[in-house]
């Protein structure tokens, strides 16, 4: 199945400090449920600001960066059937986080795969 990176920048929530254990409980319900419907593979939220850049000849510059335009705030992974489903969910994620998701599919390592594939026909003989 595809997997689908659902993210909101940081600046985009527009919700009252005072609201954040709500908009929090709310967040872990849509992640609650991604459990439960076996799609969640994996998600959480991003420190601001507090990025390391790490060069090609691995000189270390730490941040924040005030001249980036967007950062990730927080994110989610699921592994749907379509494209569809990942929306459904990033629209569930939506109306928790109090603002808008992206939604981009991940794309597959063709090796992963083949484990993956193997992992599940060892599993199918080992049923038999």
């Amino acid at each position: 199945m595809p997997r689908y990176l659902i993210s909101f920048d940081d600046g985009a929530t527009t919700f009252a400090e005072e609201d954040l254990p709500a908009v929090g409980d709310a967040a872990h319900s849509v992640v609650l449920a991604a459990q439960e419907a076996g799609v969640w593979v994996f998600g959480g939220g991003v420190a601001s600001q507090q990025a390391s850049i790490v060069a090609t000849d691995g000189i270390v510059a730490d941040g924040p960066y005030p001249e980036t335009k967007a950062v990730i705030g927080g994110f989610a992974i699921v592994d749907v059937l379509s494209r569809e489903d990942a929306l459904k969910w990033a629209a569930k994620f939506a109306v928790a986080c109090r603002c808008a998701q992206e939604v981009r599919e991940i794309m597959f390592d063709p090796r992963v795969l083949s484990n993956e594939i193997r992992a599940d026909l060892l599993q199918h003989d080992k049923a038999l």
